[in-house]
C-alpha cells in the first residue's frame, strides 16, 4: 500500500536522515495511478511484474530493472511475487549541475535487461542488490554508498547512451566531442535564458550551426527537439515558483517563460501529467500535513 497519497501524487517518507526508500514487495495489491518526485528502480525478484507508466505497460522479468523517472503518472496491477523497490531523493541528484549530464539518462521509462546491453544490466542489478544490503545496515555513511552506486551505474548508462548516439549520428568521437560541447553550451544559455524569448535562429547561433543543422542534430543528440528542452526547462521552473503560496498561477507562467496561461497549462500538464493549479494545491498540502 502507498503510504502517503493524496489524489495522485505520492510523498515518499524517507526515514529519519535517510534519503532513499527501499522495499522488499511481496504485496499482492494493486497501486493506483500515482506519481511522485522521486527516481525510482524496480526489480523483481520472483514472477515477472508490470507497470504502467503515462499509458504503456512496461512488462519485465526477474532480474530486469525498470526506470521511472520522476514526474511520471505509473500504476501496478496485483501481481504475486517477489520485487525490489528502491526510490531515491531527486533533489540529491537533479539539483547539481555537474550531474546534469548524466542526469539525461532517465529522460522517459527505461527496462534495462541483457537485451539492452549485459554489462549495463549486470551494474543495474548489482545496484539493486547492493542498496538492498546497505539500506539495512546502520551504517551513517550508508546513503552515501548508496548514491555513489546510482551515479556509478547512471554514468555507465549515459556513457553507453552517448555511443549509441555516436552510431546513430554517424560522428567519430572527435565530433562526438564537438557536439557534446556546442550542445552543452546551448543547454546552459537555455537554462540562463528560458524566461525570454528563445528562438531556433538564436540557439543555432549560439552553437555556430545552420538553424537546420542545429535542430536535427540536437534532436538526434539529447532525443528530444529544442523546443522540448526548452520547454521541459520552463516547467521546472514553474514547479519551483509554484511553491509560493502568494504567487498566482498566471505571474508563474510569466515568470517562467511561456507567453500564455493556456500554454503553460498545456504543457504543464504534458510534462507533469497535472494540472499547475493540482501541483499547486498539492504542494500547499504536503506543507500543511508535515506541519
Amino acid at each position: 500500500m502507498i503510504k502517503n497519497l493524496n489524489g495522485e501524487f505520492e510523498t515518499v517518507e524517507y526515514d529519519e536522515k535517510k534519503y532513499v526508500m527501499f522495499y522488499d514487495n511481496t504485496d499482492n495489491e494493486p497501486y493506483p495511478v500515482h506519481w511522485h518526485n522521486a527516481v525510482e528502480f524496480i526489480m523483481p525478484l520472483k514472477n515477472h511484474y508490470i507497470v504502467n507508466v503515462a499509458g504503456t505497460d512496461f512488462d519485465f522479468r526477474e532480474n530486469e530493472v525498470l526506470i521511472v523517472p520522476p514526474g511520471e503518472l505509473h500504476s501496478m496491477p496485483a501481481i504475486p511475487g517477489r520485487r525490489l523497490i528502491f526510490q531515491c531523493d531527486n533533489s540529491i541528484l537533479g539539483e547539481i549541475p555537474a550531474l546534469e549530464a548524466i542526469m539525461r539518462s532517465m529522460h522517459s521509462p527505461l527496462i534495462i535487461n541483457s537485451d539492452y546491453d549485459r554489462e549495463i544490466h549486470a551494474l543495474a542489478k548489482k545496484m539493486m542488490l547492493d542498496a538492498m544490503e546497505l539500506y539495512s545496515s546502520h551504517s551513517e555513511v550508508a546513503d552515501v554508498k548508496i548514491y555513489m552506486g546510482i551515479l556509478s551505474f547512471l554514468l555507465a548508462l549515459r556513457e553507453h547512451q552517448l555511443q549509441e548516439q555516436k552510431a546513430s549520428l554517424e560522428c567519430d568521437d572527435d565530433q562526438l566531442d564537438e557536439y557534446t560541447e556546442k550542445f552543452g553550451t546551448v543547454m546552459k544559455y537555455i537554462d540562463s535564458n528560458y524566461m525570454y524569448d528563445l528562438t531556433l535562429d538564436q540557439l543555432a547561433d549560439v552553437a555556430g550551426y545552420s538553424k537546420y543543422h542545429f535542430s536535427r542534430i540536437f534532436k538526434q543528440y539529447n532525443s528530444m527537439s529544442y523546443i522540448q528542452y526548452i520547454n521541459a526547462r520552463r516547467t521546472k521552473a514553474a514547479e519551483q515558483l509554484l511553491l509560493d503560496p502568494d504567487l498566482p498561477i498566471t505571474e508563474v507562467a510569466m515568470r517562467s517563460g511561456f507567453k500564455s496561461l493556456t500554454t503553460f497549462n498545456r504543457i504543464f500538464k504534458d510534462i507533469k501529467h497535472c494540472t499547475p493549479t493540482d501541483f499547486k494545491r498539492l504542494c500547499q498540502s504536503n506543507l500543511t500535513d508535515s506541519l
